[in-house]
């Protein structure tokens, strides 16, 4: 994926912030977007009508061979199974690489236009699998990261990265392949992924990425030293409680774009 491979909604007043969000496999960036943007908050106004500063960016995978159904798919990485994340997991590899260094790619396409503090990064399912470890390998602090219905690819080697502050730095390195990233053109203090504060929903009855996985993401970014918040809800499915979910990203997106 190129970084100029995007679908792009304009801001509807004067541009402040950008918010990336990646899709889940078996989707394409612009029916993600269709869709999130019919999302309504308790007032029945949708996100772009709330933040109408905001530019939207929806990256897209493009299609990768799938080792379990042996057909080409969309999606960001190869996986066997979202049930079972232990299981053969080297398929994960080398997409979580390729796919990385171009979000990373967009990521410095947008901190050209506007500081790295004032975008957002995440997505949803595998898109948040994606971009969780896009902003790890990123070496900058963003405004903020949100992820719905997600889990966290290679969680034993995160744990293992949380042990010291050394090893923490190095982990896109040494668990991924990649080299760090070229720095943002920011001074020293935006140099710290892991001072980007996290938001993560899931619902209980979601039957395609179980809700213990998402928790599972939640305690090991914890571990990393991340502020984070976790929200569950009863209902909602693989996809963004409405309407209660939506007030929850709201009051987060707002809290962060004031910093």
């Amino acid at each position: 994926m190129a970084a100029d491979d995007c679908y792009i909604v304009a801001p509807l007043a004067s541009h402040t912030h950008t918010i990336i969000l990646l899709h889940g496999r078996d989707s394409v960036a612009k029916e993600f977007a269709d869709e999130f943007f019919e999302s309504q908050a308790s007032d029945g106004r949708t996100l772009p009508e709330i933040f109408p500063t905001i530019k939207w960016v929806f990256p897209s995978s493009g299609t990768r061979q799938s080792a379990r159904f042996d057909t080409p798919m969309s999606q960001w990485f190869d996986i066997w199974s979202v049930e079972n994340l232990s299981e053969r997991p080297e398929l994960q590899l080398q997409g979580l690489r390729e796919s990385v260094l171009s979000i990373v790619d967009v990521l410095h396409k947008e901190a050209s236009i506007i500081s790295p503090e004032c975008i957002f990064l995440g997505g949803i399912s595998q898109g948040c699998a994606t971009s969780i470890w896009t902003l790890l390998h990123s070496k900058v602090t963003l405004a903020g990261f949100i992820g719905f219905c997600g889990w966290l690819p290679r969680p034993e080697d995160i744990s293992k990265g949380s042990q010291s502050q050394a090893t923490r730095g190095n982990m896109s390195s040494s668990i991924l392949g990649i080299e760090p990233t070229s720095p943002f053109d920011i001074d020293a203090q935006q140099k710290d992924p892991f001072a980007t504060p996290v938001f993560l929903s899931h619902s209980e009855d979601d039957d395609v990425v179980p809700v213990g996985n998402g928790e599972q993401m939640f305690k090991a970014l914890q571990q990393l030293g991340m502020r984070s918040t976790w929200k569950t809800y009863q209902d909602g499915g693989h996809w963004i409680n409405e309407p209660q979910g939506v007030d929850d990203l709201v009051d987060f997106i707002s809290m962060y774009m004031k910093r």
